[in-house]
Parts: structure tokens; sequence; C-alpha cells
């Protein structure tokens, strides 16, 4: 990860996706994965620039589906784009093990991926559709690398933040990322204070009404 994409990736520490998401939603926004879950309850929240990969139905003779990775950079996220498809994964075991000796932050795939007590036993974070055994190799293959891709409704394009947790995962145009990461601090610093308010003796309704709870993720007219 260069020096830019640790401080744009650096503005994220300490928020989660539900801060990002309300920033989002109050910018006009979209960039929220649907339908992308993490294959564990994750203790922390992943940060990094997306390393992007299409897949596409395999040519005949079959292209290549995962060497892409020897130019994944330390820190960066990997979205795969393989249109969503269910019956067929494009991320095992080796792909884990070598993600995770790489210093690669986490995938998230637009489809499914196998060998999960791999990924489990070594806490490597995985976002998908599912999982599901059969390979897809000779299935599909990569299309294009670094180029926009759509991932649960989100476009990504490449070098977007990525920011992904125990809720989902959500994608942070780049071009945005002071922007989203400012105001989801100060969601969180209103929702901290409804949080006291609370803790001393106020009802949610008086404290949402206090600190204007309502209009904290409307969007701006």
């Amino acid at each position: 990860m260069n020096a830019a994409d640790k401080e744009l990736s650096d503005l994220f520490a300490g928020l989660d996706t539900p801060g990002v998401s309300d920033a989002m939603d109050k910018l006009g926004l979209p960039g929220q994965c649907l339908g992308i879950a993490p294959l564990d309850n994750y203790a922390h929240v992943v940060v990094g620039p997306a390393y992007t990969v299409r897949y596409v139905c395999a040519s005949t003779p079959p292209g290549t589906v995962g060497d892409f990775i020897d130019d994944v950079a330390e820190g960066d996220v990997v979205v795969i784009d393989n249109d969503g498809r269910t019956d067929c994964t494009v991320w095992g075991d080796i792909m884990t093990q070598y993600a995770g000796a790489r210093g690669i932050a986490a995938t998230v795939i637009d489809g499914v991926c196998r060998d999960v007590a791999k990924a489990l036993g070594d806490g490597y974070p995985l976002f998908t559709r599912g999982r599901f055994m059969r390979t897809g190799k000779d299935r599909v293959q990569v299309e294009a690398i670094n180029a926009p891709v759509s991932i649960g409704t989100a476009r990504v394009c490449a070098r977007d933040i990525v920011v992904a947790d125990a809720n989902g995962v959500v994608v942070v145009p780049r071009d945005r990322a002071r922007e989203v990461a400012g105001l989801a601090r100060q969601i969180e610093s209103v929702e901290a204070r409804i949080r006291e308010h609370i803790a001393n003796g106020k009802t949610l309704g008086e404290a949402r009404a206090a600190l204007g709870y309502h209009t904290l993720q409307r969007k701006a007219r």
C-alpha cells in the first residue's frame, strides 16, 4: 500500500460500516454491497484500497483464474466480480493461504468461496454471497484487472476505499473518502452523545430530539 492509499485508509480508523453507510446515505452516495456477507463475525473492521478483478465465463481453451494475486499489494482488499454466480467458486484454500502470507487485508466476492475451514482457522476475512465446493476452473476466467466492477449492486473502481466488518461491506469512492470519513465521525459523535443521555436517565425520545437523531442520515436537500 502506497502512502496515498494509507492516508485515505487511515481516515476510517475507528469507524465501522454502519457509520460509513449513514454518511454515504446523507451524501446521496451508493456503495453498500447488497447480499455480500462476512464469513464470520469478525471483531475488527477491515479498511483498504480495492484491487478489482472481473471474471467471465471461460473461453476455449480456458484462461487463467487466480494468477492476479501475485500483483496485489500488502494491505489491499481483493474485490472480485463473479457476476453473483453461486454455482462455482473463485477462491479457495490456496488463495487464502497465499493472501494471508502476503498481508492482503481481505477478499470480497460477488460470488462464492470454498475451503472455508482454512479461512476460518487462519482468521482471513472473506465477504461473499456464500459457499460452494465446485471449482471455477475451466468454468470462469479473469477478464479484467483493476477495471470497474459491480459488487452487490455497488460500483467499485480500483483503489476505492473498502470498509468491511461483521455487518457487511461498504465501498467509498476514492475522491469522496475524506468527506465520507469526516461526516461518519460527526454522526458517530452525535450517536455517542445520545447514548450518554440515555445512560444519564433521559428517554430515548428525549435524547434523539435533543440531538437531531432523525436528520443524521437524511440526505441534504
